[in-house]
C-alpha cells in the first residue's frame, strides 16, 4: 500500500487541502499535517474542522524520517512562506521537514501555492524546486472538463493533482 501525506499550510483555501486528504482513495495509506495558520484559514473560511493526524509543531513525527516510506506528499495549500523554506532547505516544522525527507528520498512533492499574482521571489522559488523535480500545481481549472459548479472545479483540481502523482481517480470528465 502507498503512502500519502497531504499538508495544509497557512494560505487561503485550505478546505481544498481537507478535501483531497479526504479524496484519496482506501487503496492508501494517508496522513494529514495542518499547520496552526491553516486552522485559522479554515476557521475563518467557516470549512468544517477534522480530525488532524499529525500537529505541524510535531517535527519528531513519522513523516519527518525518510525509513517511514512515504511515496508521495502534497502541500495544498503552499503558502510562499512554507514555498521559501522547502526552497531553501529550512525544515522548522513537520511539513517542511517531510517536504525535505520527500525530496532527499527523491520521491513525489507536490505543492500548490495560492497567491495572485506571484511575486518575482516566489516565481524564483518554484524554478528552483522545479529543477529538483518537484511538482509545482497551483489550482489552476481548465474548461475542457465542463464545469458546472464549485465543486466540479475543485474535483478537477484535485483530479489533475491526483494525476501527477499516479493516483487513481474518476473526478472529473477528460478530454476525448
Amino acid at each position: 500500500m502507498k503512502k500519502v501525506v497531504v499538508a495544509l499550510s497557512g494560505a487561503s483555501g485550505a478546505h481544498l487541502g481537507l478535501k483531497t486528504f479526504k479524496l484519496i482513495p482506501e487503496t492508501y495509506e494517508k496522513y494529514l499535517i495542518i499547520s496552526q495558520n491553516a486552522k485559522k484559514v479554515l476557521e475563518k473560511e467557516n470549512f468544517e474542522k477534522s480530525d488532524i493526524i499529525f500537529e505541524n509543531e510535531k517535527i519528531w513525527a513519522p513523516p519527518a524520517s525518510g525509513s517511514f516510506g512515504v511515496d508521495a506528499m502534497i502541500v495544498a495549500p503552499c503558502s510562499t512562506n512554507t514555498l521559501a523554506k522547502i526552497a531553501v532547505g529550512i525544515a522548522d516544522n513537520l511539513i517542511t521537514r517531510a517536504a525535505s525527507v520527500v525530496i532527499k528520498e527523491r520521491k513525489k512533492l507536490l505543492l500548490a501555492p495560492r497567491e495572485l499574482p506571484f511575486s518575482p521571489i516566489a516565481l524564483e522559488n518554484m524554478h528552483k524546486l522545479s529543477l529538483l523535480n518537484v511538482i509545482i500545481a497551483p489550482p489552476v481549472m481548465a474548461y475542457y472538463s465542463q464545469q458546472k459548479s464549485l465543486e466540479d472545479m475543485e474535483n478537477f483540481i484535485i483530479g489533475k493533482w491526483f494525476d501527477l502523482l499516479g493516483i487513481e481517480h474518476s473526478l472529473y470528465k477528460r478530454w476525448e
